[in-house]
């Protein structure tokens, strides 16, 4: 989509800090971070959100997660913990609307997210 922000991360004409990247998925940090490591994972393939997600994503939700535990890895989290957030519409906090996942961690959660 042509007036997609994450589209435009993608397919780099908009910059970013490439975290991660595979076949169908793309990785980079979250401008506004909230804790030490934030970084969002995204698909090469449009896809609104996860409510738009379809029994044909299968594979795609497949590398995303892979993607996931990947970025955890790399960034050091993956055996602290680390918060996956995937926000669905307005109202929830989605600001793009392209299927992300926000890979969190580095510091001590609290539940409710604040």
């Amino acid at each position: 989509m042509s007036d997609c922000l994450f589209c435009g991360i993608v397919d780099g004409s908009v910059p970013s800090t490439k975290v991660a990247d595979t076949g169908s998925s793309y990785a980079f940090r979250d401008l506004n971070p909230v804790a030490p490591v934030h970084v969002l994972v995204v698909p090469r393939e449009h896809v609104d959100s996860a409510h738009a997600l379809r029994p044909e994503h299968a594979p795609l939700l497949a590398d995303l997660y892979a993607t996931v535990q990947e970025v955890a890895i790399a960034e050091g989290i993956a055996e602290s913990g680390y918060r996956i957030v995937a926000n669905v519409g307005r109202e929830a906090g989605m600001t793009v609307p392209h299927l992300h996942f926000h890979v969190v961690g580095g510091r001590p959660m609290s539940w409710p997210p604040g």
